[in-house]
This record gives structure tokens, C-alpha cells and sequence, in this order.
């Protein structure tokens, strides 16, 4: 474990401030419909509990509408059998359970599901479902923000810009609503095979950068009397921003997945800029430090393989060195093309050759299998079709 002197905490504590209040000049827009009603999926059960007393009920009511929205998955208020008939027409015509529109749902030939998902104010982003291809299970990949800010250069959704970040609601909405799609209502208890069994915070957005909103939603994904997904089954990827690790490791204490893809802060500069803010060095630091971190719960180093630009063995050794000591995977991913991407990706002879170097080391390295290609749908990847259709027709 690396120790944070009194004015390192000091400095990080500044620049967590400040990434917060960046975050607010991209804030969500009201959870509110058009004709005034509130939407109840993304509150706390805090705020559930505030808005019931409003309305003179007592606090066993949020618990009771807790479990109908996240353990049964109910949208209509005249289905809650445990609520009587009069509650529920007072709560319907003030409160909705809303979900985003899937605006258009494709499949594909390898059996991964893309959601395009639109949100009241018309913005849109992509989800995926990554079905495991040996058990009836498998992962709901959810974004966090409309477009991105990192820009890092092999990445499609880093050519879309920032618009905003997504609200609690919409984040937690997007596994509800590929929920649905598969039926997989009520939540499953944890002795039952769940489909959608795990959730990776890996789609568009730097999780980080909208760190309020996104812990939210875990927070009601994580609770047992409703969605009730553990934190083990959870995993956040950042691109490292070292201020907010320690926090979400202190607060949330889900899997940690760190998008590396460079040795050196040279290469790394360039193909992932926030490199320029926090160096690989500040990086790996913040990974020892990550509570919970153990050969039972190895932090995942996302490393997307380039032919001639990051894939030598020597950067293998590199890699080893840099990784001593602290528990770790790595997932060695071929690049997936996109249109302009100036990348090209690695033969399978030379991944293989990195991933025997650090297998010898002790560190499994499994080599993706690229899933959703023909509908866009893999790692980097993802960019809302919405974008891709505006400069069609520009």
C-alpha cells in the first residue's frame, strides 16, 4: 500500500473539488415530466421515504414502492397489489417509474444486444449486453455520459463530445430496461442463475467525471431489497482519475478496471491525454492504495493491443515490471476498428507473444474475444448512432 502524506490529501481533496463542480456544469436535466410528474426510479430511499411524507404517508410505503420498482420491475402504478387502490391513484398522477426508450435494439450474430437508448430530452447512448458464450449469464456494459471528454485516440466514443452527464435514473434505467427486454423480472435471489449477472461500467463517459450520479445508481443496484446485485459482480473502469479512485474504493468498493494501453508516459500522453494530468506513476499508485484490492479481487488493466505502437514484447517486460507486487489481470484486447480510426490492430502471433510474457509472471492475461463487431457494438466502439446519422446528412 502506497501512503498519502497530510499534502497529498490536501491537493487531492482541491482537485476532487473541483472535478465535482466541473461535473455540475454538465448536470442532467430535471427528473420531471413534461406534465409535472416526478420520476421515481433514481431516488434514494431517502428521498422516496421524503417524498411519501409529503404526500402524509408513512415511511413503510418507500419500502413497499422500493421493492415493486426494483425487485419486481413494475412501471404501472395499478399493479402494486400491497398498495391500495386510492394510494395508487394519488401516486400516479404525481410520480412516474420510467425507463429510457429504446430507440432501436439490435442483435448481434454472436448473440451481444445493443440498446440505443433516448432520454426525455432526446439525448441518446449506447448500452450493450454481452451475453457469456459458455453459460445462460452474462454482462449489461452501461453508459455514464452523453459523448466523452478523454479524446483517447483509438477510442470511437472519444470522438464524440462531451454534452452532459447522465442522472441517476438513467443510469440505473439502462440495466432496468435491458431487463425487460430479457424478462428478467423479478430480480433473481443470489442462489438463482441470473442472465443479466453482472454489470461493467464500461460504455460511454468517464465514470469518474460524473462520480455523484454514478454511485447513486450503484447504490440502488447494490441494494439487497431490490435490484440486489453485490459489488462483486460490479465493475467500474476508469482511464485514471486518480482523485476520485480512493473515493469510489472507500465508498463503493466495486471491482476496479483501469484503462492503461501504454509502458510509458510518452506513448500514453498520446493515445490516452489524461495521461498528461495524472501519470502512469500517480496511476499505479492509486491502484495500491484501492481498498479491497487482493488475489481474490485483482484490479483488471484494460490494455487495447496496436500493431507496432504498443504490442512489443519488450513493453510486455515493461508491463510486468510496472505491475510488480500488486494484484492484477490483465485483458489484452485487439483494437476494433472503427471508421478513420488510424489505428490498426495487432496479430494474433504478436498478442499472443505479450500475453505468454505475462502469464510466465504470474499475471493472467486472458486475450478478448472481440463480441458485437458487426453492429458496433465492442470495446471502443461505442458513439450514438443519433451522431453518426447528424454528419451523415451534413
Amino acid at each position: 500500500m502506497n501512503a498519502v502524506t497530510p499534502a497529498d490529501a490536501e491537493l487531492t481533496a482541491a482537485e476532487r473539488d473541483r472535478i465535482l463542480a466541473k461535473a455540475a456544469l454538465f448536470s442532467p436535466p430535471p427528473v420531471t415530466t413534461a406534465d409535472g410528474r416526478r420520476d421515481l426510479v433514481g431516488l434514494s430511499r431517502e428521498e422516496l421515504v421524503q417524498e411519501l411524507a409529503a404526500l402524509g404517508e408513512k415511511p413503510f410505503r418507500a419500502k413497499q414502492l422500493w421493492h415493486w420498482i426494483y425487485h419486481q420491475g413494475v412501471t404501472d402504478f395499478d399493479r402494486m397489489s400491497s398498495i391500495a387502490a386510492p394510494l395508487r391513484a394519488r401516486l400516479a398522477e404525481r410520480f412516474v417509474i420510467a425507463r429510457p426508450e429504446a430507440a432501436t435494439v439490435q442483435t448481434s450474430r454472436d448473440g451481444t444486444r445493443k440498446f440505443l437508448f433516448r432520454f426525455r430530452d432526446a439525448q441518446q447512448v449506447e448500452t450493450v449486453y454481452i451475453p457469456d458464450p459458455e453459460e445462460d449469464r452474462g454482462a449489461v456494459c452501461i453508459s455514464t455520459q452523453v459523448g466523452c471528454t478523454l479524446s483517447c485516440r483509438f477510442c470511437h466514443t472519444g470522438t464524440q463530445k462531451l454534452v452532459r452527464n447522465l442522472g441517476a435514473a438513467e443510469i440505473v434505467g439502462q440495466f432496468m430496461a435491458a431487463r425487460d427486454s430479457y424478462g428478467e423480472w423479478p430480480s433473481p435471489k443470489d442462489d438463482k442463475p441470473r442472465l443479466l449477472s453482472t454489470i461493467v461500467v464500461m460504455g460511454m463517459g468517464e465514470p469518474l467525471y460524473n462520480y455523484e450520479n454514478t454511485a447513486k445508481a450503484l447504490r440502488i443496484v447494490m441494494d439487497g431489497e431490490g435490484i440486489g446485485l453485490s459489488r462483486r459482480r460490479i465493475t467500474l473502469s476508469t482511464s485514471g482519475v486518480v482523485p476520485m479512485m480512493d473515493r469510489c474504493g472507500e465508498e463503493l468498493g466495486v471491482n476496479l478496471a483501469v484503462s492503461l494501453h501504454a509502458v510509458t508516459d510518452e506513448l500514453r500522453n498520446e493515445i490516452v491525454p489524461l495521461n498528461r494530468k495524472y501519470p502512469i506513476a500517480e496511476l499505479l499508485a492509486a491502484c495500491r492504495r484501492y481498498p479491497g484490492a487482493s488475489n481474490a479481487r485483482r484490479i483488471t488493466f484494460e490494455y487495447v493491443m496496436l500493431r507496432g505502437i504498443n504490442d512489443s514484447e519488450a513493453e510486455a517486460r515493461e508491463l510486468v515490471r510496472l505491475l510488480h507486487g500488486l494484484p492484477a489481470k490483465v485483458n489484452l484486447i485487439p483494437f476494433n476498428p472503427w471508421p478513420g480510426s488510424p489505428y490498426q490492430t495487432s496479430t494474433y502471433e504478436q498478442t499472443a507473444k505479450f500475453a505468454a510474457i505475462l502469464n510466465e509472471a504470474g499475471y493472467s492475461s486472458p486475450i478478448r474475444r472481440p463480441r458485437g463487431r458487426d453492429i458496433l457494438a465492442a470495446c471502443g466502439q461505442l458513439k450514438t448512432e443519433s451522431e453518426r446519422e447528424r454528419k451523415a446528412a451534413g
